[in-house]
């Protein structure tokens, strides 16, 4: 018997771990295993965010976190456009409120500038960003980095995530035509 025809000694491709068979059993079963490990990605991010925040000590959703580092970004203050734009929010509504109970924290303040309405980080925002990288650094980056994932692997895999988005967004604007 050789080796290629006994079973247990074969290797055989391992098989996409997808959450819907239905939608694996089309044209790309791999974009299917692609979408479950960017559900889990995302509700564990999720998770981290709110975590990390509350080792920081600030009691904060997903979309707080999220809007309170993008405000924090080079120090300076964002116009609320320009925090949906980079974020990619289309519900202004749950930005406004998240910036709203953040103001209600302490962690950014806003102002009109003409008809543009800016949001910055005060000083507890910038220390709660400070703490919050000092304990991702502790808790987050030295785990990455001990399981081997290099900058340039993560660099690359965040821009074909990028790229994805981009691919998913230009499907959700034909889905919405038919």
């Amino acid at each position: 018997m050789n080796s290629t025809s006994n079973p247990m000694t074969r290797k055989s491709k391992p098989r996409p771990i997808v959450s819907a068979a239905h939608l694996a059993s089309g044209a790309s079963p791999a974009l299917s295993e692609l979408e479950f490990s960017l559900t889990l990605a995302y509700n564990a991010f999720q998770k981290w965010m709110v975590r990390c925040a509350a080792a920081a000590g600030v009691q904060l959703s997903p979309l707080e976190v999220l809007i309170l580092h993008t405000v924090r970004h080079r120090d300076r203050p964002k116009r609320f456009m320009e925090i949906l734009l980079v974020l990619h929010i289309e519900d202004a509504y749950l930005a406004n409120y998240a910036i709203s109970k953040l103001q209600k924290s302490g962690l950014v303040r806003s102002h009109r500038a003409g008809k543009e309405k800016m949001v910055e980080a005060t000083k507890a925002g910038i220390t709660f960003c400070d703490t919050y990288r000092d304990v991702r650094e502790r808790l987050l980056v030295d785990s990455v980095k001990a399981g081997g994932i290099s900058e340039d692997s993560l660099s690359e895999t965040a821009a074909r995530l990028r790229m994805l988005s981009g691919d998913y967004n230009e499907a959700a604007r034909a889905a919405a035509t038919l």
